[in-house]
């Protein structure tokens, strides 16, 4: 599809036209403007500067996008990986700083209130950018459970090929690994040179993906199942010939860049790579998580108070569980209970199967609850799925794959069926509507769908307001009535208990040298996670630095903004409403969520005094 100009900018032209035909004559007997003509025309001004910039940035943005354009139609893009290689990177960094410079020279306040949270959401893209540029992040380019070699694999699960010309792309993408793999190698090399690499303990889980990926059954299966859904009905012939090249593809390029990249984090890699732990013991370290714990918060704050503030909400967690294992019947300590809940059979399914199926009721209890909380639902419907199997041993609990409805794809609310003594039935309520409806499949989904915004809204995914909702849905699960049992209430405060250690052990690793030890008991003593999943998550936190701050950064701002208007609307609260609105404009930054939704607990207010006054 063709970018078209912004309409408003289009009629902005126009005017300007209109004024340089008015006769110089004409113009001197006109009467001087007033404050508010003034006023008007630096707002107009600033609206079509701002969508020139938006323009200027979403083609920029999408240029840089293989995938964008291949959506688009772009045979060659549907071919090709991104390029990570230093020029590319360097360049695109510079065009950032530009773009920023230009942003800074719009002042928000003469926007309309849909430009000014584009501003925002795209002053928060830029600046980070522009901080983190520095600091060559393509250095590290995996975290424990997946990576840069991850893509090909996330690329076949989200791919359906309606064409031969697109089967053709498929296989020209596959070609290109080799590549791909070896630009991003030369960025670990530069790393190891640097000193600024992944700790070893990550590298060797990164390798074991690597190994388990580099089987040649395996990857063959992977890579051959796109084109293995070409509709019957093209001609025999070319899909035969399609099939022949993907499998000579897969036999000389893919397999062998695999085998090649596990040799080289093998023998190059982890016996270079550094046995501490935190981001802060590399150079310049310190002040690359500082700016990490701003950038994932969307906060000014320090990793010192965001430790503090994880202190306290694990003291308020844990008086709440304390009441609720009262409520059990349940005799003995805490730690005598968490025991119990690790060890009990009847809290495990004894199948993946059985896992399945009961995150599978739990979502359909939850899409049945849905239209009593929120007024719009989005159009794309979303599967449970098991996490693949190359990537289950080190992969999270569960996790949600964004779907495409133009493409075909729904939405997959991906669970994790390995070592099913490791995976509580109790925490499955939680992780369910976290991941599913109404957490990430139901925000992301409405964010695709918007109307008259900028691309980059519908794709844009703050961490600290798409993770704060999906942790706040857990306890909105409780006023859904998807807790059946004691047992499942402690569940989700045990989920709430481990985003709230993650404010203090990620804090901890980073910034103030604790050990894995140290990190690890602050989730076993304090909630019922199972050890292997304790493990498995704090190897994220050291492999992913700031990342898990969001969660709570986020959840609080949205439990304080829905107990305000609460507050001041009472009986009048609608929470359809709420919800609708907080998701209605996609993801933002934390201050500018906060001046929306106040901004909208005063108009209901002001809606119900002149009701009142009526």
């Amino acid at each position: 599809m063709l970018f078209q100009r912004p309409a408003r900018l289009l009629a902005g032209a126009s005017l300007l036209a209109l004024s340089l035909a008015v006769p110089s004559a004409v113009t001197a007997e006109m009467p001087a403007p007033t404050a508010k003509a003034a006023s008007q025309a630096d707002a107009a001004s600033a609206s079509a500067a701002f969508s020139q910039l938006i323009e200027d940035f979403e083609a920029f943005e999408r240029e840089n996008s293989p995938g964008a354009r291949a959506r688009d139609g772009d045979l060659e893009a549907a071919g090709q990986w991104y390029d990570v290689s230093e020029a590319t990177l360097d360049a695109q960094a510079e065009a950032e700083a530009g773009f920023l410079a230009r942003l800074e020279a719009i002042e928000p306040e003469q926007l309309d209130p849909s430009e000014q949270i584009s501003h925002a959401v795209l002053d928060y893209i830029l600046r980070f950018r522009v901080e983190l540029a520095p600091f060559d992040e393509a250095r590290q380019p995996f975290q424990n459970d997946s990576g840069f070699f991850s893509a090909p694999s996330y690329a076949s699960s989200s791919t359906r090929l309606r064409t031969i010309e697109r089967a053709d792309a498929w296989v020209t993408r596959i070609t290109a690994i080799p590549d791909f793999f070896d630009a991003n190698i030369a960025w670990m090399r530069r790393g190891l040179a640097d000193g600024f690499t992944q700790p070893r303990l990550i590298a060797e889980l990164a390798a074991s993906q690597v190994e388990a990926l580099s089987d040649p059954d395996t990857l063959h299966a992977l890579l051959i199942a796109p084109i293995d859904t070409l509709p019957e009905g093209l001609p025999a012939d070319e899909r035969a010939r399609v099939r022949a090249e993907a499998e000579a593809a897969i036999r000389d390029a893919a397999i062998p860049a695999y085998e090649n990249l596990l040799a080289f984090f093998r023998d190059e890699y982890i016996p270079q790579t550094r046995e501490s732990l935190g981001i802060s013991e590399v150079a310049e370290g310190r002040q690359y998580y500082q700016t990490l714990v701003r950038y994932h918060t969307t906060l000014d704050t320090s990793p010192e108070e965001v430790h503090q503030r994880g202190l306290n909400e694990v003291a308020r967690i844990r008086s709440e569980m304390d009441e609720v294992i009262s409520r059990t019947g349940f005799e003995g300590t805490f730690a005598e209970f968490l025991n119990f809940l690790r060890t009990d059979p009847q809290f495990y399914a004894e199948t993946p199967e059985e896992l399945l199926m009961h995150a599978a009721w739990i979502s359909k209890r939850a899409d049945d609850a849905m239209p009593r909380f929120f007024g719009h639902l989005p159009r794309l419907p979303y599967g449970v799925r098991p996490v693949p199997d190359t990537m289950a041993p080190t992969y999270t609990t569960g996790r949600y794959w964004p779907g495409d409805i133009e493409n075909g794809v729904a939405g997959g609310y991906m669970v994790n069926t390995y070592d099913l003594t490791q995976r509580p039935l109790y925490t499955l309520p939680a992780l369910t509507v976290h991941e599913a409806v109404p957490g990430h499949h139901h925000q992301i989904s409405i964010a695709a769908e918007l109307e008259d915004v900028p691309d980059f809204r519908r794709n844009s995914y703050i961490t600290a307001f798409g993770e704060g909702w999906g942790l706040y849905t857990e306890t909105l699960a409780t006023d859904m009535g998807l807790y059946t049992t004691p047992y499942e209430e402690f569940g989700r405060l045990t989920y709430e208990m481990w985003r709230a250690c993650r404010l203090v052990v990620d804090t901890g690793i980073h910034y103030m040298g604790w050990t894995q030890e140290q990190a690890e008991a602050c989730l076993l003593e304090n909630s019922a996670l199972a050890p292997h999943n304790v493990r498995t998550e704090v190897q994220r936190y050291i492999s992913w630095p700031g990342q898990a701050l969001a969660y709570k950064s986020g959840e609080l701002l949205i439990r304080d903004l829905r107990a305000q208007a609460e507050a001041q609307l009472g009986a009048d609260f609608d929470i359809r409403a709420f919800h609708d609105h907080l998701l209605a404009d996609g993801a933002m930054p934390l201050s500018a969520l906060e001046a929306k939704m106040l901004a909208w607990i005063e108009d209901q207010v002001a809606a119900l005094t002149a009701g009142d006054d009526e």
